[in-house]
């Protein structure tokens, strides 16, 4: 829930049969309403202005301005919407690239109800990675050949600039890291490595309250809108470095 009301959603690609399918699978959730849609990026970030919505289904892919500087746009803008990047495959570059703008997430347009029922809910609340061994994957693949899949964004490992602020990912070698303890880096190490908040504190025997204690933190500290943005950071500033070259 957003508040003390449903977590409120904007649809956004340029297919309305896609858009009308996710919309009949949401819309039957008491916790969630499609406050409207768009057909292309600039349409999108005018309807966030708008409507302030919680959670964005973008896809990439689209005329006018594509999903992926849609999302840039909206990071640096810091809107408080959540975005989920639409795409058709899961080691996608435009997924990498959404990833490295400030989405939140990532999902398969033919993706199952449920999941994404679930998938908005998560983001929504800002606690976990959506898939998170796939969004590991999609970046052990991307950050090994260096970043530079189409839209890069800002701050990636090609070098471009990017605000500590904004929620986007900065160049290897951020000072801010100095600023984490020393289990909080363990903690960012374990969040890039797709654990669940229960896995670290398995790992760690912690609580899975301070192991959230802990993740807030780094956030914090880091600048990051999300935990996904953590995993990226971590993947961009070289603290993972992805562990199967050959994959």
């Amino acid at each position: 829930m957003s508040g003390n009301g449903p977590i409120r959603i904007l649809l956004v690609d340029d297919q309305p049969l896609l858009r009308m399918g996710f919309r009949l699978i949401l819309e039957g959730e008491d916790d969630m309403e499609i406050v409207g849609e768009a057909s292309d990026g600039a349409e999108a970030v005018h309807q966030v202005r708008l409507l302030a919505p919680d959670v964005v289904l973008m896809d990439v892919r689209m005329p006018v301005l594509d999903g992926i500087e849609a999302t840039r746009a909206l990071t640096t803008a810091r809107a408080r919407a959540k975005v989920i990047i639409l795409t058709t495959f899961d080691l996608d570059e435009y997924a990498f690239a959404g990833l490295q703008a400030g989405a939140s997430a990532f999902l398969l347009k033919d993706v199952a109800p449920a999941e994404l029922i679930s998938a908005v809910r998560v983001v929504a609340s800002g606690d976990a990675v959506v898939a998170p061994r796939i969004t590991r994957r999609l970046l052990e693949t991307y950050v090994r050949g260096g970043g530079a899949g189409p839209g890069a964004a800002a701050g990636s490992a090609t070098g471009k600039e990017s605000s500590a602020s904004s929620g986007g990912v900065r160049a290897a070698g951020d000072p801010l890291l100095e600023d984490l303890t020393p289990r909080e880096t363990e903690m960012l190490g374990a969040m890039a490595e797709g654990l669940s908040n229960a896995e670290i504190a398995h790992r760690y025997f912690l609580s899975e309250a301070t192991v959230k204690t802990h993740v807030r933190r780094i956030l914090t500290k880091l600048h990051l809108r999300d935990r996904v943005q953590a995993v990226v950071y971590a993947y961009e500033t070289g603290l993972v470095v992805p562990s199967n070259p050959d994959y």
